[in-house]
């Protein structure tokens, strides 16, 4: 009997080369491109259709490679980004993405670029409107559509645009865009070595179970092909890891009872090709299934079971800030506000699913994987491993969307413990499905907030409460309990404050960090409040916000005093003509429409740049080897925010060179020093600062080796750096000066740490060095009968104290108010429920409108030229103004989040609507 499961030769042109591949029945296409033809251009985000990252064409159409069997590629023409590129659509494409910064994480960008291509083959000139239908079908995290759609229209238009280069200030493109447009960069699924055995990780498929084994060494000697099977006895070290020393609390491997649907029990390793079939199921485990608390409140309640020691009442920990007397401010004051708000479980939906692999190299263990967080890794893994540090070294590859989840250990300890028990590589990449139900969420919320104010607008006093659902371990649970309470007032001046949260464990995944450590939350509650206390003074919320807001010299709710760089009023100011136009234009609509009603929203944010009342410092080193090079050492990993080229350009200018003399080495715990994580909004602050610093120590250098004076020039050639100092010219012999054990001539390593205080009982003192403010404005359609809410267009104001690069400002503030919009909108996990892209919902290039970006600048004192951090920043004020612009339309408060169409047309109904 034929075996059905046999390999069949199959035939096609890939790129213009005739290639055949022995293809088992069913085999997908994007699994034969990538594994059997190295084609690792094709990405892989969902092996469902839903993300499009896989798009090639096949006979001239676009396909999801993920969806098409090989087999039925037999005979045709496929191409990939690779191989689009060499037509004059693909060359124009490569250009305009990357003068409009239309790629920034990079993994989905293959998959638009040949969706655009596809396009601009029929439509040589197309619209707006015509791309993204074109693009429908491919899912963007990061940049929020707008700039590839400004891309493919300007690809089509033939316009070329001029090429700049620079330091600080100049909107250049990304030094590291060109990889990512051409398909060339490596994500964690692109690295592994070809015969690296893989993991498939055992998890539990209830939110609550006891579980045991049976009998694993027969399970092992009874399928071919797999090597071991790991569990919590094969962890050398502790079996715990997280980000917060306090806190580590989560397993590698549970222990007799997994906590959340999802988690990791056992892994089993093997060649590829078994266990890309192998069945999960057939793990010899069995399951208990014990009761479990799902929501904050069935945590709390009398005899819910605990989930750890410890932590009593399943209350991880609490946050708390005092300023005055909130309790009495509010009982004399003349107006009082106040209301409950919700919000559920939001999923990061990177691209990018987790992936990496790891080998053991003369005896160290080497990992590769997509990271935010390198140093944070190594520590993490030494303790795991109990291996020195030194002996291990963490490699990361390009990160393909991160937004805070990245930030937590994921595959690392799988593939490490994986390869020093095979002595070979071992790679692994997560499912979807098993992304979305293994990893960190934002955190749910449940907040109580009352805020007063006297018959003049001035605000007197304001009393927060919010619990945060942080489920079954700590991950960043605790930042975001300390965080939110310093931020629950908003950029406003509360003389009278009261804040307290809490983090309460539930058996759901854990709650980490995700773009704004809990602040869009306590935003939503506050922004939406202040429209209403505006409405019963009879205010204008503009003006009533500009006569709160604070202003250089004024404190903070933790008693912090900015005597410069506080923008809030800026920004605001900044929106004033847009919000009359917009008040004008929807006053109009409505007053000829019934079933339509529209609506302008306005809500402002501020975020705290860095770690709360902690030391926060990064490390850059750079050097200058004898044949005149220059080269910077940066450990900050960019995840797509653009921190490659942002620090490069701080440095540039301190140094005063161009960043085309620049040779970038990125982050490698061997080679280059700690920068710190990416999250908290702190590479451009703190990094940038860092490489400030090392571009001024080594341009001090050069100089005194011709005692020039600090405005002289330099230009860096062939084995001599030329000092122009006035009308006096010098030269600095590179081979003059011996070189260290790197070969540089020269060096410089500095470090930056932020000024901080701590916080004392009150949370009084400064836990941030830098606050960046923001104000946007949205104009919303509300359809009435079907509860449908469609934002029509932005207008965002932020203060960046000095723009570095404004394009990838534009970048950042269109990718943050997508995800923001998706927030209000869109998004909710519920576990068990929304583990795929097709049932969770993010943003599609058709629900982004257009966004006008309004980049102010109020240099800040500590800041690199000014600069302050953004990327959280954007996300925060997006969700309450949709909220604030649908109350305008129809009157009807929103304070459930996200406002799907059956939550908003329950609330009209139930305000009277038909």
């Amino acid at each position: 009997m034929d075996d059905f499961r046999a390999s069949v030769d199959v035939g096609f042109v890939l790129n213009g080369a005739a290639v055949s591949v022995a293809a088992e029945p069913g085999e997908r296409l994007s699994y034969a491109l990538r594994e059997r033809l190295g084609a690792r251009e094709v990405k892989i985000g969902c092996n469902a259709g839903d993300c499009g990252a896989c798009s090639v064409l096949v006979e001239g159409d676009v396909v999801c490679a993920c969806l098409m069997a090989a087999h039925q590629a037999a005979g045709k023409r496929v191409e990939t980004v690779k191989g689009v590129l060499a037509g004059t659509e693909g060359r124009a494409l490569v250009a305009s993405f990357q003068d409009h910064q239309a790629a920034q994480c990079g993994v989905c960008t293959p998959g638009m670029m040949v969706s655009a291509v596809a396009l601009l083959r029929e439509v040589p000139q197309p619209d707006a409107g015509q791309v993204q239908d074109a693009l429908g079908g491919v899912l963007c995290r990061c940049t929020g559509y707008r700039k590839i759609i400004d891309a493919v229209v300007s690809a089509g238009s033939g316009v070329a645009q001029a090429q700049v280069s620079g330091g600080v200030g100049v909107a250049m493109r990304r030094l590291d865009g060109l990889a990512k447009v051409e398909g060339r960069e490596a994500f964690g699924d692109d690295v592994a070595p070809d015969g690296a055995l893989a993991v498939k990780v055992i998890r539990s498929p209830h939110p609550r179970a006891t579980f045991f084994f049976g009998d694993l060494e027969t399970f092992v000697a009874g399928l071919p092909g797999v090597e071991c099977v790991l569990t919590a006895a094969d962890v050398p070290g502790r079996n715990a890891f997280g980000v917060i020393p306090a806190f580590v609390d989560q397993p590698v491997f549970a222990e007799g009872e997994a906590r959340f649907r999802g988690e990791a029990v056992a892994a089993v390793v093997g060649s590829a090709e078994v266990m890309a079939g192998f069945d999960p199921a057939s793990f010899p485990v069995t399951w208990q299934v014990l009761p479990s608390v799902q929501t904050v409140a069935e945590a709390l309640a009398a005899g819910a079971p605990l989930l750890h020691q410890g932590r009593a009442g399943n209350v991880m920990c609490g946050g708390f800030v005092k300023r005055g007397f909130a309790d009495a401010a509010l009982a004399r004051a003349d107006v009082v506000v106040e209301a409950r708000f919700e919000s559920g479980f939001v999923e990061h939906a990177y691209i990018e699913p987790e992936a990496g692999f790891a080998e053991v190299v003369d005896g160290r263990v080497e990992i590769h994987a997509c990271t935010q967080a390198p140093v944070m890794d190594l520590d993490s893994m030494a303790e795991i491993l109990a291996m020195p540090r030194e002996a291990i070294r963490i490699v990361p590859t390009a990160v393909g969307g991160g937004f805070g989840s990245k930030l937590d250990i994921s595959v690392q300890p799988f593939v490490a413990l994986a390869a020093l028990k095979t002595g070979k590589p071992v790679r692994i990449t997560y499912s979807r499905q098993e992304s979305m139900q293994s990893t960190t969420k934002r955190h749910p919320s449940a907040i109580h907030l009352r805020i007063g104010a006297t018959r003049d607008g001035r605000l007197s006093g304001m009393r927060f409460e919010g619990d945060f659902n942080t489920g079954a371990y700590a991950s960043w649970g605790p930042t975001v309990a300390n965080r939110v309470p310093v931020h629950a007032s908003g950029p406003y001046l509360v003389p009278d404050y009261l804040a307290q949260s809490r983090a309460v464990h539930t058996h759901c995944p854990s709650s980490g960090a995700f773009r704004g450590f809990g602040v869009p939350q306590s935003a939503i509650a506050q922004e939406s409040l202040f429209d209403a206390l505006a409405d019963r003074l009879g205010m204008d919320a503009l003006e009533f916000r500009l006569l709160n807001a604070l202003e250089n010299g004024q404190p903070t709710v933790c008693g912090q005093v900015f005597a410069q760089g506080v923008g809030i009023k800026a920004c605001l100011e900044a929106l004033r003509p847009a919000w009359e136009a917009g008040k004008a234009e929807v006053a109009a609509f409505n007053a000829v429409n019934s079933g339509l009603k529209r609506g302008v929203g306005i809500a402002s944010g501020w975020y705290g740049c860095g770690n709360t009342s902690l030391p926060n410092p990064s490390t850059i080193k750079a050097g200058l080897r004898a044949d005149g090079v220059v080269v910077l050492h940066q450990g900050a990993m960019d995840i797509g925010q653009g921190s490659n080229t942002v620090i490069a350009q701080i440095f540039a200018s301190a140094l005063g060179a161009d960043v085309r003399d620049l040779v970038l080495v990125g982050p490698d715990t061997d080679v280059t020093p700690d920068a710190g994580k990416t999250s908290a909004s702190r590479q451009t602050f703190v990094s940038g600062n860092a490489a400030r610093l090392a571009g001024v120590s080594l341009r001090a250098m050069i100089l005194e080796r011709c005692n020039a004076a600090v405005d002289a020039v330099l230009r860096f050639d062939l084995g001599v750096v030329e000092v122009t100092d006035g009308a006096d010219v010098h030269r600095v012999e590179l081979a003059d000066l011996a070189p260290d054990g790197e070969g540089y001539v020269l060096r410089a390593e500095e470090r930056y740490d932020p000024p901080t205080l701590p916080l004392d009982a009150n949370g009084q003192g400064s836990p941030y060095a830098q606050f960046g403010y923001a104000a946007h404005l949205v104009v919303v359609e509300v359809d009435l009968k079907l509860g449908l809410v469609k934002p029509l267009r932005f207008v965002a104001a932020h203060d960046v104290g000095r723009a570095i690069n404004p394009l990838l400002v534009e970048g950042q503030v269109q990718g943050g108010i997508a995800q923001g919009l998706g927030m209000a909108l869109t998004e909710e996990y519920l576990p068990g429920r929304t583990e795929n892209l097709h049932d969770y919902l993010i943003p599609t290039i058709g629900d982004v409108p257009p966004i006008e970006t309004l980049i102010i600048e109020e240099a800040d004192a500590h800041g690199p030229y000014g600069a302050k951090g953004l990327g959280e920043h954007v996300l925060i004020p997006t969700a309450p103004a949709i909220l604030n612009a649908i109350r305008h339309a129809t009157g009807v408060a929103i304070t459930r989040v996200p406002a799907t169409p059956s939550r908003v047309r329950a609330a009209l109904k139930e305000a009277g609507y038909e």
